[in-house]
């Protein structure tokens, strides 16, 4: 195995440059490394609430792990704004599909011994549903926050998106879910000072 040169990693350095939210005006690009970032340690929040107030849950280190990699493929996908993946069934299974594909080539820059270990992290596993529960709440949330962040500095542009998505994690059946937005995210609307 020694010798042989592997692009996973390179691949995956490139996340810095993908950005989000490309059909919308930013104050601020956000990209997928510092996304992914966020989410993981969200998905692991969401894991420990789970744990601590409701009874059960599952490992938060195996859902920070899984969500440190939840977007990796758009590294060769870019990142497909949500308008785009849902617009019908058709185009989401193809999007899917997609996704799929960019995941297995990136598999497959690794070596023939660590592949097993990603294929893990990249498809989900009937096993592993509650885990990406918790990643997937973690980044509806995230999508939440970025919006109240884009409000607070004077952006109306995410302001129907914002309510959109307040609606969906209030409803949403998920006691952690619902814990971290009365918790956690009102404080994302102060500033620095405010949080002092």
């Amino acid at each position: 195995m020694l010798g042989v040169v592997s692009h996973f990693f390179a691949y995956l350095a490139r996340m810095k440059h993908i950005r989000r939210w490309g059909l919308m005006r930013n104050t601020r690009d956000e990209n997928i490394q510092e996304h992914s970032l966020q989410v993981a340690m969200i998905a692991h929040g969401l894991a420990v609430l789970k744990r601590r107030r409701f009874g059960g849950g599952p490992d938060p280190a195996r859902v920070a792990l899984l969500a440190v990699f939840h977007d990796a493929e758009e590294v060769i996908t870019g990142d497909l704004p949500t308008p785009i993946k849902y617009f019908n069934p058709q185009v989401a299974e193809a999007v899917d599909g997609l996704e799929a594909v960019a995941k297995e080539r990136l598999v497959r820059m690794l070596p023939s011994d660590l592949r097993d270990t990603y294929l893990d992290l990249f498809f989900a596993e009937p096993e592993d549903e509650e885990a990406w529960a918790c990643v997937k709440g973690a980044d509806r949330i995230c999508a939440y926050l970025k919006c109240v962040e884009e409000r607070e500095a004077g952006n109306g542009e995410f302001a129907k998106a914002e309510e959109a998505l307040r609606r969906k994690l209030e409803a949403d059946d998920d006691p952690a879910v619902r814990a971290f937005l009365e918790e956690f995210a009102p404080s994302f609307a102060l500033t620095l000072d405010e949080l002092n």
